[in-house]
């Protein structure tokens, strides 16, 4: 699990385009930049990062209460540049678009 896409928006007049991956918490800026411009030839702008704790959670059992954590993780909210305007998400389907015309 090196990078999982959570959320994505497209470009508007105002805004560039953003995205926003679950990544490893030892993950640097510089090496979420490497991986998608190298891997996924996306060009990145800027990248910001938020660390995570994991919950804290008990589970009163019948003899005795159990506690556990789940894993940390990092957010990386990616920010494309001005060549990028559609990250893709939401294919229409083409049978649908000739009907329109």
């Amino acid at each position: 699990m090196p990078i999982v896409l959570l959320s994505a928006r497209n470009a508007t007049e105002t805004s560039a385009a953003t995205a926003t991956f679950r990544v490893l918490p030892k993950m640097t800026k510089h090496e979420v930049k490497e991986h998608l411009t190298k891997i996924y030839n996306l060009p990145v702008a800027k990248v910001n990062t938020q660390n995570y704790l994991g919950k804290r959670k008990r589970v009163v059992g019948k003899r005795r209460i159990a506690y556990y954590k789940n894993a940390d993780f990092k957010k990386a909210i990616v920010t494309f540049g001005p060549s990028l305007t559609d990250v893709g998400l939401g294919a229409q389907v083409g049978e649908m678009e000739e009907e329109e015309e």
